[in-house]
């Protein structure tokens, strides 16, 4: 279940970022609100996920869920560059994430 609430968090963490890109500088109040929403949230989860799974773990897990979510959501949705490089660390990232979860105690 922990790890379930760290991947809602990862998920929620992807959710305030790409907000806060859409909140334009907090000039659209909607977009404000649901960076303010999505980051409590990811925060709760995290806090309740960490817990269980050693803090370090979850944090770094946490954080490459949310790096590697932005940086996907940037790519489809805002038009970032998605060359060989980028797509490259993404997938060092996504590894390192998999390994973390592979050598977790819990």
């Amino acid at each position: 279940m922990a790890w379930f609430l760290l991947i809602l968090a990862g998920l929620f963490e992807v959710g305030f970022t790409t907000c806060l890109k859409l909140s334009d500088n907090f000039r659209h109040l909607g977009w404000a609100g649901g960076f303010l929403v999505c980051a409590v949230l990811s925060f709760y989860f995290l806090n309740k996920a960490s817990v269980t799974i050693p803090l370090g773990t979850a944090y770094a897990v946490w954080t490459g869920i949310g790096a590697v979510g932005t940086v996907l959501v940037g790519m489809v949705f805002f038009r970032e560059p998605a060359d060989f490089w980028r797509l490259f660390f993404i997938a060092l990232l996504i590894g390192s994430v998999i390994g973390l979860k592979a050598v977790s105690a819990h």
